[in-house]
């Protein structure tokens, strides 16, 4: 991918993302598994595993000015998905999903196969790696909400973690949890186990669901 779009960097693209997403802006740098996009306003951190298709964009077909300032995050060498996550903890970023909300916060810290983000909506957040679509930097002077350090304390979160998330998940045997934002009500529940790559969840009713982790997008506590 890095070799293919090199000579596309300044060019302006319109590219299709999971989720039935469609981005548009100018390439400002490719790495080995993420590429930046300018959208006019942002730059856009988007791993190129959820691009499924994208084109060059003609001069006239859309007016975005270059922008006046570097990226958010520099980086002295190649450039990835993990190096950014890295450079962005502490930093008030948004990042996308799935359906049509955007999460606000910050990373607290990265695992092998999910971070975990602190939103001051969602509190503590377990987030999968292959599930993020993309990531925004805020500018430097902009909070989430406009909340001030009362609200919204730089403080990492105090749990302890496992370097994996199917491990993660098996510690948390016995914790209220809501999956994918509560989307659809049987994904809140309390962790009864994990096995062969399945959660069971015993929801309100005291009914057992079981949820593939290959579409298990974001994890919060209930009660954290």
């Amino acid at each position: 991918m890095k070799k293919l779009l090199s000579n596309s960097i300044g060019e302006k693209l319109k590219l299709k993302i999971s989720g039935k997403k469609a981005v548009t802006g100018i390439l400002i740098d490719i790495g080995s598994d993420i590429l930046v996009l300018f959208d006019g306003k942002d730059y856009l951190y988007i791993p190129t595993a959820h691009v499924h298709d994208m084109h060059v964009l003609e001069t006239d077909e859309i007016t975005i000015n270059p922008p006046n300032e570097s990226p958010n995050f520099e980086h002295q060498d190649s450039l990835s998905l993990r190096k950014i996550l890295n450079s962005s903890k502490g930093m008030f970023i948004e990042i996308y999903t799935s359906g049509n909300q955007a999460l606000h916060g910050y990373v607290t810290s990265i695992m092998n196969n999910y971070f975990v983000f602190y939103s001051p909506v969602y509190k503590t957040m377990l987030i999968s790696l292959y599930h993020l679509k993309w990531l925004i930097p805020y500018v430097s002077d902009l909070r989430p909400y406009g909340l001030g350090n009362e609200k919204l304390p730089l403080i990492p979160a105090n749990i302890s973690l496992a370097r994996s998330l199917e491990v993660q998940i098996e510690k948390m045997a016995g914790e209220l949890i809501i999956i994918n934002l509560g989307e659809y009500y049987q994904a809140i529940g309390k962790v009864a186990s994990l096995e062969n790559n399945f959660i069971e969840l015993v929801t309100a009713k005291q009914d057992n669901i079981f949820i593939n982790m290959q579409h298990v997008k974001t994890i919060h506590f209930a009660n954290k």
